[in-house]
């Protein structure tokens, strides 16, 4: 492991938590250290109160923030005193220990500290850091871990034996910290679960974070583990409906839509086909930390329902009767042909799982080539997954967006209607997949809930990849918002172009058809039954003069929407259709040409946005959120529906 420390960097850190905050994300930046807000720091300073009196306080990273972002109202200020004396307690229950903690916070609005700070207020340094480092875990989690870690460190680290995070191993630790440790005590190791390193200062602390985690690294490459790495060639690709199948299943035993987001890389798919696989995967995670988010055991295969007979098994030996019991749905999946599916509720969730096993993969593999790979046991992983603490927090997290697990492809979505709608249905919880012909849609939203595609709709290949790539990101397809279309230049029926009509055509009616048949399998196995929504246009009721090609098209594909509601309604898919006029925040609308037409019918540029009967503007958002409202619980019994979009129209009505 190399020193990250820069001390141009570090002079750009200042203030009382600078130091502390800067060494933080130091450790933060290596995957190899920490996950996903995984690891904890703290510093213990010396302040006065509003009465002048000082007294020692205790900064420790708190709940929901992350090694690596962590910014100083991140720390949560806790008076150290009662802390060290909490950890003196015969017992306490780790309720009971929140509650103290919550109560002895300096500052109003704080987050709450994290449940390991009692660890961190008994060891007598001011600087303290804790990760879960790969290289200490691949050595900890095997027969004999304990004596490994000693011949590693001897006097530099005290070892302590697995203990759930809370209070019985802050106690256990306040009592034998002072008996193991000597002058030339660095760090602390507790073993299946991670390593602490401290100091004078914040460098001092993270450089011997370095020093530790490097030795248990050297360790594993002289005993020939550190590339133990099990790969396998590239498969032929998995049918996307065998990934949609799967996700339905999953969503299935879990009561409610799931994400899933395939990689099939030759890591994964060597794991996945290692000969030793169930033995290796089934003792459970690197660090029991990883279950919250991964459960205590992958799935094997496919068979969806075999694993949650297992899973209920698992909690029936552990539960008795005192525990309500979490969805028996996996939460990682190895398959020979498909390699890793990593499932979450959000893309977020499903993103982290496939991180926290891909370093659980490289831990399993240098601790099994080291001298065997052991897990903590399955009533220790239980009582983790089921810590009453956990437990609280999601009862107290409260219903999700209503698209929660659900993935939504918006076709012509880099802008006006199309890019409102993908802001629409991420508001609801949705990952969306947006398609469009300009190569910037790639690049519009930076975050796990979008994949933004080129793709020229009137190719079927392109389609197709498209949907590959869709369904290996998320898992399948349960809403379809066709938008993309042209609207040719205006020309009476005389004077049209054969070259115009076709091109209206093409892209107006047959590449809908074409994105509705690639994406008819996928929808008929979204959890939810599919849907979809086509945006049409006002001139379909009310065709205008010199719109022959444009009206024409739009009309081809409301029949086209309204015969798939017939045919397609016994899949469980409803097909809606919205017709919005008048929509001037698109492309089509420049000042030019709204300030033309205003003109025209002699009104001015306000005005004439709010031509209608209700005297409104409507805008790409109204239209948008429509859409995502008729994929939502409030239509889930209307198909075949066309709705105006447009304040009212004379023709319409």
């Amino acid at each position: 492991m190399k020193s990250l420390w820069s001390d141009a960097e570090a002079a750009r850190f200042t203030g009382p938590l600078g130091p502390r905050v800067y060494t933080s994300r130091l450790l933060g930046r290596d995957k190899s250290l920490v996950l996903h807000g995984g690891g904890n720091t703290s510093v213990k300073l010396r302040e006065k109160n509003l009465f002048g009196e000082e007294i020692d306080v205790l900064y420790v990273k708190g709940s929901g923030w992350d090694l690596e972002t962590i910014e100083p109202e991140g720390f949560s200020p806790v008076a150290l005193d009662p802390m060290r004396r909490l950890a003196g307690l015969p017992q306490l229950p780790d309720a009971h220990m929140v509650n103290e903690l919550n109560t002895h916070i300096l500052r109003a609005g704080a987050p709450s500290p994290s449940v390991e700070t009692l660890l961190h207020a008994i060891l007598p340094h001011p600087y303290v850091d804790h990760t879960h480092a790969d290289a200490v875990l691949s050595v900890s989690n095997t027969p004999g871990g304990d004596r490994r870690i000693r011949d590693i460190y001897g006097d530099k680290v005290v070892v302590i034996p697995y203990l759930m995070a809370g209070f019985d191993l802050a106690a256990h630790c306040a009592r034998e910290f002072p008996r193991q440790a000597t002058k030339s005590t660095i760090g602390m190791v507790l073993l299946s679960h991670g390593i602490f390193s401290f100091g004078a200062n914040a460098r001092e602390a993270y450089e011997r974070m370095v020093q530790l985690v490097s030795m248990a690294e050297d360790y594993l490459k002289e005993h020939r583990a550190w590339e133990a790495a099990s790969t396998a060639p590239a498969a032929q690709a998995v049918d996307r409906r065998v990934i949609a199948l799967l996700r339905r299943s999953i969503s299935e035993q879990a009561g409610m839509p799931m994400l899933l987001k395939v990689n099939d890389s030759a890591k994964f798919l060597g794991f996945a086909r290692h000969p030793q696989l169930a033995r290796l995967a089934q003792q459970g995670p690197a660090t029991p930390d990883h279950l919250l988010y991964t459960k205590p055991f992958p799935m094997l295969g496919r068979d969806v329902a075999s694993f949650a007979s297992a899973y209920r098994a698992y909690f029936e030996r552990h539960a008795m009767g005192q525990k309500a019991m979490l969805d028996p749905a996996p939460r990682v999946v190895l398959d020979p042909q498909i390699g890793l599916a990593a499932v979450g509720r959000t893309a977020r969730d499903a993103a982290i799982v496939e991180d926290l096993y891909d370093h659980t993969v490289d831990v399993i593999l240098r601790a099994e080539a080291l001298g065997g790979w052991r897990a903590v046991s399955e009533r220790h992983l239980f009582d983790v997954e089921y810590w009453g603490l956990e437990q609280a927090k999601l009862r107290k997290a409260g219903l999700p967006p209503a698209f929660t697990g659900e993935i939504a492809v918006v076709t012509g979505a880099a802008s006006g209607i199309g890019k409102a709608c993908v802001e629409s249905f991420l508001k609801r919880g949705a990952a969306v997949v947006a398609l469009d012909l300009n190569p910037a849609v790639e690049e519009m939203w930076k975050r796990a809930e979008v994949l933004g595609l080129t793709c020229d709709l009137t190719d079927r290949k392109a389609i197709h990849q498209s949907l590959d790539a869709a369904v290996k990101r998320y898992g399948g397809v349960d809403m379809l918002v066709l938008n993309a279309g042209i609207f040719p230049s205006s020309s009476p029926i005389q004077d049209i172009a054969a070259e115009t009509w076709r091109s209206a055509m093409t892209v107006n009616v047959e590449a809908n058809l074409l994105v509705m048949q690639a994406c008819h399998p996928l929808l008929k196995l979204a959890p939810g039954g599919g849907r979809i929504v086509v945006i049409g246009s006002k001139n379909v009721p009310a065709p205008g003069p010199g719109a022959a090609a444009y009206s024409a098209s739009k009309a081809a594909l409301n029949q086209l929407a309204r015969v798939a509601a017939l045919e397609w309604g016994k899949d469980g898919i409803r097909i809606n259709s919205l017709h919005p006029n008048a929509v001037y925040d698109t492309a089509l609308w420049t000042d030019e040409v709204l300030a033309s037409r205003a003109k025209a019918y002699n009104l001015t540029v306000e005005q004439y946005k709010k031509n209608n009967l209700l005297k409104t503007e409507v805008a790409s958002k109204d239209v948008a959120e429509l859409a995502a409202e008729m994929c939502g619980p409030l239509f889930a019994k209307t198909t075949a529906a066309q709705v105006p979009v447009d304040g009212g129209n004379e023709r319409v009505v």
